[in-house]
């Protein structure tokens, strides 16, 4: 997404309205709290041990519309509601960065990431994607996970079928074609999820994932504010919701520069999900 769509009244507004649709028919999950992260920086936590970095597969596989066709993403079963926390090993976490990608954040976000060879979660626009290719590279090579935050960020319940495929499918396109893999996890924009977006996600192979903290960046609250916001809802299986993009990202860079090395030295794994654990 270019910039915020909807002013901040507005966009307030619609959050809340989709929080408010989900817990009527699902039950929102509560954020668990942990014990408060100490102070000194450890090596970074992760997924298993950490190879140095090498050119991502993406390099050796033919691009979309060259050689043998690929298999589509098998197909997940149709959820009503979307993932809100994610089932693993204990004190794991998952970031989450929407939006993007965005030359002017993305950039300073991955090499954070990078620092502390930690993983995350790119849900990007197509959009933005088509525009910052090289973006997309540098996520997969870091091993990163990206994922489909639809082409243009519209509002999914005011679109008709058609319109929400289309949406999603543009991006799956210029995902795969740009990394060789298409995206096997969908996020709504604003949180708005409707029954075509949870039939038409899985139809295209995705896993639909929303999060279990939300860090109201997009407000720019003050950098201090998105840490405590993370820090006070640190705990096993939290979905951390952040953005790259969409408007003035300062604060949320500066954001990560703080609490994910106070995550890692209170025992936090920053991880990325597995389609077969959820």
């Amino acid at each position: 997404m270019k910039d915020d769509q909807l002013p901040p009244g507005r966009r307030a507004l619609l959050r809340g309205a989709a929080v408010a649709g989900l817990a009527a028919t699902t039950g929102c999950v509560g954020a668990e709290r942990a014990g408060a992260p100490g102070r000194t920086a450890s090596p970074a936590a992760g997924p298993g041990a950490l190879r140095a970095r090498k050119p991502s597969a993406y390099r050796l596989r033919p691009m979309t519309g060259h050689g043998p066709r690929r298999a589509a993403p098998a197909r997940p079963a149709v959820r009503r509601a979307p993932i809100l926390r994610l089932p693993g090993r204990a004190r794991a976490m998952v970031l989450t960065f929407d939006d993007g990608p965005d030359p002017r954040y993305t950039p300073a976000i991955l090499r954070t990431l990078r620092r502390y060879d930690a993983r995350a979660m790119f849900f990007v626009c197509g959009e933005m994607a088509a525009e910052s290719p090289d973006l997309l590279r540098q996520m997969a090579d870091d091993g990163h996970v990206i994922g489909n935050h639809t082409w243009s960020h519209p509002l999914l319940p005011g679109l008709g079928r058609a319109a929400i495929h289309e949406q999603m499918e543009r991006t799956c396109e210029v995902v795969e074609r740009t990394v060789g893999t298409p995206p096997l996890w969908f996020r709504a924009p604003y949180g708005a999820w409707n029954r075509a977006a949870f039939h038409l996600g899985a139809e295209l192979g995705m896993e639909p994932l929303a999060w279990t903290v939300d860090t109201l960046d997009w407000r720019t609250p003050g950098t201090g504010t998105i840490v405590q916001r993370v820090l006070n809802g640190a705990g096993p299986g939290v979905v951390v919701l952040s953005h790259d993009a969409g408007g003035d990202r300062t604060q949320s860079v500066h954001a990560l520069d703080a609490y994910l090395p106070a995550l890692l030295d209170a025992g936090f794994h920053l991880t990325v999900p597995s389609r077969h654990r959820v």
